[in-house]
């Protein structure tokens, strides 16, 4: 199952595990790839820290300096947007849910050259593969 919210530019997938073992995938494949992981934000262990409860929710932030670094020389603006985020959450019900920008509405958003999205146009096929995968490849 996946969504795609075309007026928010975000595209969500359902995950076969939880958001730990989604994100470690996630790491494993971009770092093979060649990627930079640049942070993995836990908010979930960060509310905890302060008394509060959230379910389990997991921001991942990875790009590559050789993919983003065209997009930001044509429009610095887009770094607002880059490096690429990966969000990883549980519902109510324990599933595993991933999202993230298209690379579409980032163009659209920012308007940098419609031939830079093949630059991001991979994380979709990244996250993918981590999302349905049992165990890191």
């Amino acid at each position: 199952m996946s969504t795609h919210d075309a007026e928010t530019g975000i595209k969500i997938l359902a995950a076969s595990g939880g958001v730990d073992a989604t994100l470690d995938r996630l790491e494993t494949l971009a770092k093979k790839r060649g990627m930079t992981v640049f942070a993995r934000i836990n908010f979930a262990k960060d509310a905890a820290a302060a008394g509060l409860k959230m379910l389990p929710t997991q921001l991942l932030i990875l790009g590559s300096p050789v993919g983003g670094t065209p997009l930001m020389v044509a429009v610095p603006g887009v770094a607002l947007d880059l490096p690429l985020k990966v969000l990883a959450w549980a519902d109510a019900s324990d599933r595993c849910w991933v999202s993230f920008n298209t690379p579409e509405y980032l163009q659209q958003r920012h308007g940098f050259p419609e031939a830079l999205i093949a630059n991001i146009a991979g994380l979709e096929k990244l996250v993918q593969a981590a999302a349905t995968a049992s165990d890191p490849a």
